[in-house]
């Protein structure tokens, strides 16, 4: 147990979402004003609502380009929920019985929101601030008195800690963090997109502190790890976190300095460490030496658009940028990976009863190979930029990958036959299934091999990674699936084939050394993953 207060008068227990320390000052979130039901011309309110929801969209495609990885999805799948009709129609046809359109909107949306909070599955109760979220952003296009903006009114110096029932992902996006902060949530849930979002940004976040008395502009400090809030702290309080704020702040320039070193264990073991990428903005001041390539490119920010699916030279354009970066690391952009948790309107199965288990990943390309060749074509004229290497994700069976390969063969001979420069480029899989992770020899048509840690531990202990309850059960360092890791690395080197890990595990310290003793020499995480990744590999001895 770390050393903070125990849980009394002045301090209250929640549940932890986001681990780290934050000190500063309590301010509330203000909540939606209710719109008053109201009549309208249905022409001209129809009109509006369809504007509104067109700004929406609008708004957070702006927001695609600024955005990193982990946000971007999130934002992502916002869009995907705004331009799916069926979303809209119900308050479609309120507005035709008479309704304005902010009230139509926030009666639908709100008994929409009802039923997420009342689900069974955390998953969908984690969803309910996604859908508040648009209702809110919605609402703001309609109406002057809906605006549910940054807090405002309380001029405070230092860092915030935003404290309400819940946050939606937009508050959190417009809050600035540059000074520090927290979250200190009566409701909410770690398995939220705000949660990942907090993660993502090193903003510490704790969930379900319930019906607590709280006052306005009081002192706080927020331990995100142990899920504590203290208010109006002692002076021996104070200290006590100071010391442990200042060992997290030493920790992370410990590890920071391993960032521009090759990935090296104790022993002298190399190991390549790459990065994860969801678009081109993210490699931004970034230095290409930190790293041996980037082991993941995520296409789907290509496909979350409000003018629809990327044609062939907007994909070839960020392709080439991402290449160009590189200056000839290897760069493997897997492709669209849609379906599950990333809907993508228009492409997605609308309705599945378990999406993670359903028409995801590959098998959704080859269901629609006119959208498939579009990708294809653009990695094959990218090819001639650098070293691309082409991963398909959610491989089941080997006559996958061999359908694959053969409408990227027909593409390329498609490209030379129209005289436009193309080349030929490695295709390997993501192994996230566990059937591929069993008997990686049936896979031999693939050219290389790279772990989706996420999904694979998700699938071989039937836990959600996004449902809290079952958090605990959801550990890639499972000897299950270390077991898995270990067979399929065997399995590859018999055959000749190279190796990686691309999924959150390779990021975390605590599994770094498991991973490499299961015979792992290449992992790809996340940018800001790089030094304690990097740190861990070197404190990692293989001959103990």
């Amino acid at each position: 147990m770390r050393p903070m207060p125990e849980a009394g008068a002045r301090t209250y227990r929640g549940t932890p979402a986001a681990p780290g320390l934050a000190q500063g000052t309590l301010v509330f979130l203000e909540e939606p004003v209710a719109v008053e039901a109201a009549e309208g011309d249905p022409r001209a309110e129809d009109k509006r609502l369809r504007a509104a929801v067109a700004q929406a969209i609008g708004d957070l495609t702006g927001l695609l380009g600024t955005l990193d990885e982990e946000t971007a999805g999130i934002i992502e799948f916002q869009i995907a929920m705004l331009e799916d009709d069926a979303l809209i129609e119900p308050a479609v046809g309120l507005i035709a019985q008479g309704r304005a359109a902010a009230a139509a909107w926030q009666a639908v949306l709100g008994e929409q929101v009802a039923d997420y909070e009342a689900a069974e599955d955390e998953y969908f109760r984690a969803r309910a601030a996604d859908l508040k979220d648009l209702r809110d952003r919605v609402l703001r296009g309609l109406s002057a008195t809906s605006d549910t903006g940054p807090p405002g009114g309380t001029a405070v110096s230092g860092a915030m800690v935003l404290t309400g029932h819940d946050v939606t992902p937009s508050r959190f996006l417009e809050t600035d963090w540059s000074r520090g902060g927290g979250l200190a949530l009566r409701q909410g849930s770690p398995s939220s997109h705000v949660a990942m979002l907090a993660r993502s940004r090193g903003i510490p976040m704790v969930v379900g502190l319930g019906d607590v008395e709280l006052a306005k502009e009081s002192a706080v400090l927020l331990d995100g790890s142990d899920g504590l809030l203290v208010v109006d702290p002692s002076a021996e309080d104070r200290r006590a976190f100071d010391a442990r704020q200042e060992a997290a702040r030493v920790q992370h320039e410990i590890e920071e300095r391993y960032r521009s070193n090759p990935g090296v264990t104790r022993d002298g073991t190399a190991v390549a460490v790459m990065i994860n990428v969801a678009k081109p903005e993210e490699l931004e001041g970034l230095d290409p030496a930190d790293c041996d390539g980037i082991g993941l490119v995520r296409s789907e920010f290509l496909f979350y658009r409000a003018a629809g699916l990327p044609d062939e030279n907007v994909q070839y354009e960020a392709y080439r940028r991402i290449l160009d970066w590189a200056e000839g690391r290897p760069v493997v952009i897997r492709t669209l990976d849609a379906g599950g948790d990333k809907p993508i309107a228009g492409l997605t199965a609308p309705e599945e009863s378990n999406p993670f288990l359903g028409l995801r990943g590959l098998r959704l390309s080859l269901a629609h190979p006119e959208v498939f060749r579009i990708q294809l074509r653009a990695l094959a004229r990218a090819a001639v930029h650098g070293n691309l290497k082409i991963m398909l994700p959610m491989v089941t069976r080997p006559e996958e990958v061999s359908r694959a390969r053969l409408l990227f063969s027909e593409v390329l001979a498609g490209l030379r036959a129209e005289g436009i420069a193309c080349a030929e480029a490695p295709i390997g899989m993501m192994v996230e299934v566990p059937a591929a992770a069993l008997a990686p020899e049936l896979f031999a048509g693939a050219d290389f091999f790279s772990i989706g840690s996420n999904d694979l531990t998700q699938y071989v202990t039937a836990a959600g990674r996004d449902i809290a309850a079952v958090a605990n059960l959801n550990d890639p360092s499972h000897p299950a699936v270390l077991k898995l890791i270990g067979m399929l690395v065997t399995g590859a080197d018999a055959m000749g084939k190279q190796v990686s890990l691309c999924g959150d595990a390779g990021g975390e310290p605590a599994h770094i050394p498991a991973l490499l003793r299961c015979g792992l020499r290449s992992l790809s995480v996340a940018p800001m993953a790089l030094g304690r990744t990097k740190a861990a590999i070197a404190l990692t001895d293989l001959r103990a």
